[in-house]
């Protein structure tokens, strides 16, 4: 990934009522570069991109006989309401060929997962996944 992620995304946002603090989970095991950086792109046409992790290589999980992900977050506020944001997630996530046929743990183009909500860890795995847990607390910090 460029150096300079954490600078490059700050573009504009749509902004509807009150500003929510989000952190959202990114992992990718295909053309991950590319498509992380694209991800980048799609989300801040629709929020205000904060801060970008910096990225490890993971091991899968599930279904071994497939490529490492790489994994982090991105910070962003936004005025969408989590269900909104959810579905911008999911069109940004269709955009770039992920296919949701494939087994769950399988390999994919891009995975968003919102984790943090105004403070409020609101995704299960951030407790059982050490990357995500890091990722969390550099963009906390």
């Amino acid at each position: 990934m460029p150096c300079d992620l954490q600078n490059r995304f700050q573009l504009s946002w749509k902004q509807k009522g009150n500003m929510n603090t989000v952190i959202i989970g990114i992992g990718s095991n295909i053309n991950a570069d590319e498509n992380i950086s694209k991800m980048l792109e799609l989300l801040g046409a629709e929020v205000k991109i904060i801060k970008v992790s910096s990225f490890i290589k993971t091991k899968p999980i599930g279904i071994k006989n497939q490529p490492d992900f790489t994994n982090g977050a991105v910070k962003i506020k936004t005025g969408l309401v989590r269900k909104e944001l959810k579905s911008v997630c999911k069109e940004i996530e269709y955009k770039l060929g992920r296919d949701r046929t494939t087994p769950k743990f399988g390999p994919r183009t891009i995975d968003l997962d919102i984790v943090v909500w105004n403070g409020e860890v609101v995704d299960e795995d951030y407790y059982t996944r050490d990357f995500l847990q890091n990722s969390v607390e550099e963009l906390n910090n």
